[in-house]
């Protein structure tokens, strides 16, 4: 008979780290085009807008799946389709 062996797993492991319940990354790169179209335009309700709109959509990528990021930056390195009749 095997011996079972209980570990305990807490639920914040698994949790995707957040800010104000956006990807962490996403939030940072809202905040860094924010910032930038401030900048650039010299308009503080541009840089608050843009960052909003980002902020936003960050939200709804997170609520969504939290590793779209990941996934979108990794599908560049993968074929669109898989044909196995298709030989190299």
């Amino acid at each position: 008979m095997a011996n079972l062996a209980f570990h305990t797993v807490y639920k914040a492991m698994n949790h995707t780290l957040t800010i104000w319940r956006v990807e962490r990354r996403l939030f940072f790169l809202a905040l860094i085009i924010g910032a930038a179209t401030f900048n650039f335009f010299g308009s503080l309700l541009g840089g608050l807008l843009m960052f909003g709109a980002l902020y936003l959509l960050a939200r709804w990528a997170t609520a969504t799946d939290p590793e779209i990021l990941r996934i979108l930056l990794n599908s560049a390195k993968f074929k669109n389709q898989y044909d196995p009749a298709k030989h190299s």
